[in-house]
């Protein structure tokens, strides 16, 4: 059993027990979040779509901890003219644990 749910604003492939790396929430380690804009849900071969969501269906997962993605490098480089840039971040991220899909 699998479902599609959008988190954070972005689209996430789940299943039970699945640990996942989504942008920042804002949640406390160790408490439960539920998210409900769930896209799709498989259910041994039998699938929901929703239009855009599924009615009453939802996601449950529990916020593991929160940290910092691997640095992206940002190189900007126009050649013959002397310019080059470098730059770079590290994302912030929320590690959460899904413990049930319900729909």
């Amino acid at each position: 059993m699998y479902a599609i749910v959008e988190i954070a604003g972005q689209q996430f492939k789940i299943e039970k027990d699945q640990k996942v790396y989504v942008h920042r929430l804002k949640a406390e380690e160790g408490s439960t979040v539920t998210f409900d804009r769930v896209m799709l849900v498989d259910n041994d071969g039998k699938i929901n779509v929703g239009v855009p969501t599924i009615d009453g269906a939802e996601v449950s997962a529990t916020v593991l901890n929160h940290l910092k993605g691997d640095k992206v490098l940002v190189f900007k480089k126009k050649k013959r003219k002397g310019y080059q840039k470098m730059n770079g971040h590290r994302q912030y991220m929320t590690s959460i644990h899904i413990q049930d899909i319900k729909f």
